[in-house]
């Protein structure tokens, strides 16, 4: 499972990275590995204002539905549109082709008391 070191985490299993005041967000390896093959992923609209914490979008996969939560609040100001026609890029490459959307945060120290690696190795394997 890979869980790379410059990234935060989520609790509920989505990853972060920060350029500035944009966060891009996606679910981990772990998940995607949990959940099996991805097969349709829902996406929030560009200029939704979302809160830490809510639910932005789901993926659907062959053994389940599961919600997508917002590690940080703002304002979604883009979305991986070949999700659409790609879903499988979840599985195949998580943390690269395969991310959800992004932030542009309201409050920058959320991101800060996001799980770091360590953190988020110890709930995983906990």
């Amino acid at each position: 499972m890979q869980i790379p070191e410059e990234l935060r985490y989520s609790s509920d299993h989505e990853w972060a990275s920060r350029n500035g005041k944009i966060v891009r967000i996606g679910i981990t390896d772990f998940a995607q590995d949990a959940l099996g093959d991805v097969v349709y992923v829902e996406v929030p609209a560009v200029g939704t204002v979302v809160a830490a914490g809510s639910g932005v979008g789901e993926v659907e996969s062959t053994k389940s539905v599961s919600e997508i939560y917002a590690p940080v609040g703002g304002t979604i100001v883009s979305v991986n549109a070949n999700l659409s026609d790609s879903p499988e890029a979840v599985n195949a490459d998580p943390y690269g082709e395969g991310w959800l959307c992004e932030i542009e945060v309201s409050d920058e120290e959320t991101f800060d008391g996001l799980l770091d690696a360590d953190g988020y190795r110890s709930l995983t394997e906990g």
